[in-house]
């Protein structure tokens, strides 16, 4: 039986890199696929993971109609048995929608990958309707640190070094500390005490030696 999954975590939990690791492994075995994505870091109509792997893909935008696209494909005669779905976050609960449909009449698998939270803690509109609608969430077993070590399980904004907790909820940005707009993983403690690991050597809360680099943590 055909399947909707959402694999959820944080960011830096490895999310594009096993959407890559789970397309390979389908199409190695002879199955037909489609690869979409929307936002990515790399830019448009690409899958890309923090370990270097690049793929192309097919852009979602508000008009995309994921029902569309792949009856149109199996008109072709293109096979399309599963859909890769990265950054699914940012769909739009119809296209959610449109995915199930998709599992339930047509029998393709959907793997769907994505954030839970914004920086906000408010759940995205295409991950609360994932949640609503999948036969499977799985959490991602590999675990994004905090500054301070613990499990970070919540996504951070800042702009211009300092952590926001207002604005649009979709902006791209990058993890590094020189972005305009950048984004961070925190613990919840740290998240609600607005507190980033700049903040916290700032005040001197953090040590001055970490355990580990602010970088090894996001490759991790």
């Amino acid at each position: 039986m055909a399947e909707l999954v959402f694999f959820s975590g944080t960011m830096d939990c490895g999310k594009s890199t096993l959407a890559l690791q789970l397309d390979h492994n389908h199409a190695a075995r002879g199955r037909g696929g489609v690869i979409f994505t929307r936002n990515d870091r790399a830019g448009s109509d690409v899958l890309s993971s923090r370990l270097g792997l690049r793929h192309p893909a097919v852009e979602v935008t508000d008009a995309t109609d994921f029902w569309d696209e792949v009856v149109s494909r199996r008109g072709r005669g293109e096979r399309v048995d599963y859909l890769v779905c990265d950054e699914a976050q940012f769909y739009t609960p119809d296209q959610v929608e449109q995915l199930a449909a998709l599992v339930d009449e047509l029998g393709v698998d959907v793997f769907a990958f994505g954030i839970t939270a914004d920086f906000r803690t408010r759940l995205f509109p295409g991950s609360a309707r994932l949640i609503e609608l999948a036969d499977r969430v799985e959490v991602l077993q590999v675990m994004s640190l905090c500054w301070c070590g613990a499990r970070a399980t919540h996504n951070a904004r800042t702009v211009r070094g300092v952590m926001v907790v207002e604005g649009a909820q979709v902006v791209v940005g990058d993890t590094g500390a020189a972005a305009e707009v950048g984004y961070e993983v925190l613990c919840r403690r740290h998240h609600m005490r607005r507190m980033t690991v700049a903040s916290a050597r700032a005040t001197s809360t953090a040590p001055e030696t970490l355990p580990f680099t602010v970088e090894d943590a996001h490759r991790g």
